[in-house]
C-alpha cells in the first residue's frame, strides 16, 4: 500500500521564541522507521513530503491490517510516527513524536489503498496550537486523509 503523508505550516517557520529555538536546536521531524526517524525534514522547512510503502492484508470482510517497519502498534490499533527532534552531525535526539492512527482513516480510503487503486494521502498542519510541533494522537479533522 502506497501512503503519502504532505505536511503544512512547520512550525519552524513561524516567527517567535519557539520558532527561534527550533532553528537554533537544528529540529527535524521525519517519518519513524522501526526505531529511528528516516527522510528528515528540517522544521524550518516550506513544507514536508513522505512517501512510503506499507504491507496490507484483509483480515475479515471490509478490514485491512498493515504492518511493515514503518508501521507500528499492535493489531486494531496501527499507526505511524512523525519524529521530531535535534540534530547534531549523525546523532538524532528525539524529543516529541505524532501518531497517525490507521484507524482514523476512512474505510473507503484504505481499502482502496489496499486494492493498490489509489495512494492514501495524509494532509496536516505540523504546528500545535501553542506554535510548536504536534505531537500526540494527531485525528481528524486536524488530519485529512483521501485516496488519490
Amino acid at each position: 500500500m502506497r501512503i503519502r503523508i504532505e505536511g503544512s505550516d512547520l512550525p519552524g517557520r513561524r516567527s517567535g521564541a519557539t520558532a527561534d529555538e527550533l532553528r537554533l536546536a537544528n529540529v527535524h521531524v521525519g517519518v519513524q522507521r522501526k526505531d529511528r526517524p528516516e527522510s528528515l525534514v528540517p522544521a524550518s522547512a516550506e513544507s514536508a513530503t513522505w512517501e512510503l510503502e506499507v504491507d496490507s492484508r484483509t483480515v475479515g470482510e471490509g478490514l485491512v491490517d498493515v504492518g511493515g517497519p514503518w508501521v507500528h502498534g499492535r493489531p486494531g490499533a496501527r499507526f505511524l510516527y512523525l519524529t521530531w527532534g535535534a540534530l547534531t552531525g549523525d546523532r538524532f535526539d528525539m524529543f516529541r513524536r505524532a501518531k497517525l492512527l490507521f484507524g482514523d482513516i476512512p474505510g473507503d480510503a484504505l481499502l482502496a489503498g489496499h486494492a493498490g487503486t489509489a495512494t492514501l494521502v495524509g494532509r496536516l498542519g505540523l504546528t500545535d496550537q501553542d506554535g510548536g510541533p504536534i505531537c500526540a494522537r494527531v485525528r481528524p479533522p486536524v488530519i485529512t486523509w483521501t485516496a488519490e
